[in-house]
């Protein structure tokens, strides 16, 4: 049971995920001044694979176990916002709306941090790095936004 919770769930991630190849960061963001710590290229889709897996993971382990029904909508939160993030900061351009939705994604993920963690420990901590990964996100996001004001959108 819990295999077949994981696959759903990793699915669940991965069409998330797919707005990356539907609005693509392009020529828009390679124009765009970035801090001097902003992550090479490359190292998104490693870090969002292994991300995904760690949150189908936690995902499918809260999902089998008793009194889940908040960390479920946490869950359930939190991805909604991720598949959300890139269509409006590549796709519409609109950097401020962006981070506003960055910021709901990083409280849907802190929350749910929480709420797995109440439910199976090991979840709670599979969540973790996503965490982190927002969290840097968040600041990236913020700080293209203050390096580029006239792109603001």
């Amino acid at each position: 049971m819990i295999w077949i919770c994981f696959a759903i769930f990793l699915a669940a991630c991965f069409a998330a995920g797919s707005t990356g190849g539907l609005f693509s960061p392009g020529e828009w963001y390679d124009r765009l001044k970035k801090p001097w710590w902003t992550p090479p290229n490359w190292l998104f889709p490693v870090a969002w694979t292994l991300l995904y897996v760690c949150m189908a993971a936690a995902g499918a382990r809260v999902a089998v176990s008793p009194d889940n029904g908040i960390a479920m909508a946490f869950w359930a939160l939190q991805i909604a916002l991720n598949g959300l993030w890139t269509p409006v900061f590549f796709g519409l351009k609109k950097m401020r709306l962006g981070l506003i939705v960055l910021s709901g994604l990083w409280v849907s993920v802190a929350a749910s941090v929480v709420a797995l963690w109440q439910v199976d420990m090991i979840a709670g901590l599979l969540f973790l790095p996503y965490l982190a990964w927002v969290s840097v996100a968040g600041a990236l996001n913020a700080s293209v936004l203050r390096l580029n004001p006239e792109e603001a959108g």
